[in-house]
């Protein structure tokens, strides 16, 4: 009996082509309309060399301490700054003028820099050369005071110390781009509800006709419920897995390498967001269409509070309102799958997956309490 109310749950389940495209396709589509929206996001914060001119005559020449310090700041390596053209000063104003430098620098009673506009380019040009003037003013200061020095103090500026490390605080970099792939996830296990839904639907004699003859039945309702729930979970562990499969080898979004966890939390996720549906749908004796708006309000509240539209949302609420974090199913499935991808350690994702089992248990007893009691006078 088993076998056959199973079997027969999961073709009942494929067949509904409404469901199977909001619980399957729509994530997808979604995730192909985030990797073209987000794809080239963190591109534009690649950091390129400034293209800066000097003017190469008499004054410039004689400042030999200045062209030591640009020659090192453009140096072809790693840490290289500016990408520095010798010129004229008719050529150099041409060039600013075609926007093909950011500015040019010269020496008329001092050290002086024109630009076209105001940006980070230029005021990166403008902190390089505030940084000289002031190092040069204080080397000249002190060996004014004290012409001793002389001779250390060109090495001790060279060689200054560095007393803060950068430390990250996880094994990858932060990535909020990411992010909203696993928000996407945490949503379809959400709409894993409307599963949920349907086979609490098709127990109630009062909302379907299926419900009306599954009540009549000599099997015991609650059992076929069970069943019904075993084979709701089962296709959308499916739909999760299609999705995840999608994400990680043709959008090549980086979910870390843990995979049995990665498989713990689609499982978690999914029996809270089905958990969850029947919840609902026991609790509301209107008719199919008021459930089902409220199980998809819901989803989308929880889906923005984890960060789904606004990341920020997610940090406004963690220092503002951080008992919200822990009650909403789609943060912690989000959280989840971020601590896989960035924190070393397993404590935060540990306490997520409890906290999701921990919803879906009481989902499923206040689903059972409510069921169980409900009688019909009749069907």
């Amino acid at each position: 009996m088993f076998t056959h109310i199973y079997l027969y749950k999961l073709k009942n389940i494929i067949r509904d082509r409404n469901l199977m495209f909001w619980t399957l396709m729509f994530p997808i589509i979604l995730s192909v309309l985030f990797w073209m929206a987000f794809s080239n996001l963190t591109k534009g914060e690649v950091f390129h060399d400034i293209k800066i001119a000097v003017i190469n005559d008499t004054a410039y020449k004689e400042n030999v301490n200045f062209d030591k310090a640009l020659s090192y700041v453009s140096a072809d390596n790693e840490d290289k700054l500016f990408d520095v053209t010798y010129t004229t000063m008719d050529n150099a104003k041409k060039l600013l003028k075609d926007n093909q430098i950011e500015g040019y620098i010269y020496f008329d009673d001092g050290l002086n820099l024109t630009v076209k506009t105001s940006g980070i380019n230029e005021s990166i040009i403008k902190e390089f050369l505030d940084y000289y003037v002031q190092t040069t003013s204080t080397a000249t200061t002190i060996m004014a005071k004290n012409p001793s020095v002389h001779s250390s103090l060109a090495k001790d500026l060279s060689n200054k110390v560095q007393y803060l490390n950068e430390v990250p605080a996880g094994s990858a970099n932060p990535d909020t781009v990411v992010y909203y792939f696993y928000t996407l996830i945490a949503m379809t296990c959400l709409y894993g509800s409307f599963w949920g839904q349907k086979e609490v639907s098709d127990i109630q004699a009062n909302q379907s006709y299926v419900g009306a003859r599954v009540n009549i039945a000599p099997t015991h309702k609650l059992k076929v419920f069970s069943i019904s729930m075993l084979a709701a979970v089962t296709i959308q562990l499916i739909e999760i897995f299609v999705l995840l499969l999608f994400l990680i080898f043709i959008l090549k979004i980086d979910f870390g390498r843990q995979i049995g966890y990665i498989v713990l939390t689609c499982f978690a996720g999914t029996l809270t967001g089905v958990s969850f549906g029947a919840f609902v749908s026991s609790c509301i004796t209107k008719k199919e269409g008021i459930k089902i708006a409220v199980l998809i309000g819901g989803s989308m509240i929880m889906s923005f509070l984890s960060g789904m539209m606004y990341a920020g949302i997610k940090t406004l609420i963690s220092r503002n309102l951080p008992v919200l974090s822990y009650i909403n199913p789609a943060n912690l499935i989000a959280d989840s799958f971020y601590s896989l991808y960035y924190y070393s350690g397993y404590s935060h994702y540990f306490l997520n997956t409890a906290l999701l089992c921990a919803f879906t248990l009481l989902f499923s007893f206040l689903t059972y309490i409510t069921l169980r009691r409900q009688k019909y006078a009749s069907i």
